[in-house]
């Protein structure tokens, strides 16, 4: 293994453990903030993040003379491309993240990240179901293991979902969709712009829906700062341009499969941090949801003609 591969896996691996560690401090900001208002806060600072990370990445351009041999036209287009892009999957990110964040509220940091790594079983799913796009076997097996396990790990006494589990599972669906949208449009927009737009898009929209539902104030801000902080920056603008980096120098699945690890550093989060304890049919649970995401982005050989 070269070492720019061995690189970009380390980088992918901060970049798990940054995402796994965001779960721990989105519960803790839950002991002093709404969900829709912490989450305009943090897509506040990851889109200032990103857009101190364009305007660096524009004046590289600019030096090496990058758009350069593009018509107006095509430029016209790419902007405006890269605008829709960050529109459309800025309303499918405030969707996600706002259920995702109510569900926090009503379960453990550790559940809601295993819970949430179920879009990666979804995206092929929803892929194959409205885009005619083509599943394997396997995805088959890892949507039945995947079902398993959310019966192990959310299904209370009263066999039925819990709460906090409903909202994160809801969360799951949009973020598979969100999945979908960008990676539509980051093939004719530009990617970074593009992620910059769609956290300002959050920032309005959960702002407007905090502003209607929830009772904002600089205290409650103040008192949640950290979980914000780290929640905007580092999850927001940090894991981005790790993973957006990482991935020039490593293979797509090594990446997918690494990146999935978020879910069980999710978990050593909340029973390092917030002592949160599973019972064995939660963790069961955990190692099914886990097996079916691993199962689902295993690439299997193709079929050879004749």
């Amino acid at each position: 293994m070269d070492k720019k591969r061995i690189l970009g896996n380390t980088m992918l691996l901060l970049t798990a453990l940054i995402w796994g560690m965001s779960f721990v401090f989105q519960r803790v900001g839950m002991d002093h903030i709404e969900p829709l208002t912490f989450g305009s806060a943090r897509s506040v600072l990851a889109a200032f993040a990103l857009w101190i990370l364009v305007m660096i990445t524009d004046r590289r351009k600019k030096k090496k003379g990058l758009a350069e041999g593009l018509s107006p036209r095509e430029v016209a287009d790419y902007r405006r491309n890269t605008l829709r892009g960050g529109i459309f999957c800025g309303v499918f990110l405030t969707l996600a993240a706002s259920f995702q964040q109510m569900g926090i509220v009503y379960t453990t940091a550790g559940k809601t990240g295993f819970i949430t790594a179920l879009y990666i079983v979804f995206v092929p799913v929803i892929g194959w179901l409205f885009l005619k796009k083509k599943i394997t076997w396997l995805i088959g097996v890892g949507v039945v293991l995947a079902t398993v396990g959310m019966y192990f790990l959310s299904i209370g006494e009263e066999f039925v979902l819990t709460k906090g589990d409903t909202l994160v599972f809801i969360c799951a669906i949009f973020f598979a969709l969100h999945i979908l949208s960008c990676d539509h449009f980051v093939q004719i927009a530009d990617p970074l712009k593009m992620s910059m737009i769609q956290f300002v898009v959050c920032a309005i929209l959960s702002g407007i829906a905090a502003l209607a539902f929830e009772a904002p104030t600089t205290a409650k801000l103040i008192a949640a700062a950290i979980p914000i902080l780290y929640s905007g920056i580092f999850s927001g603008g940090v894991g981005y341009t790790l993973q957006m980096v990482a991935q020039k120098f490593t293979d797509p699945t090594v990446a997918s499969l690494l990146l999935s690890l978020e879910a069980v550093f999710g978990v050593l989060g909340g029973w390092l941090i917030l002592n949160e304890v599973m019972t064995p049919r939660e963790v069961l649970g955990c190692a099914v949801v886990f097996a079916a995401i691993i199962l689902v982005q295993i690439p299997l050989p193709e079929k050879k003609r004749g």
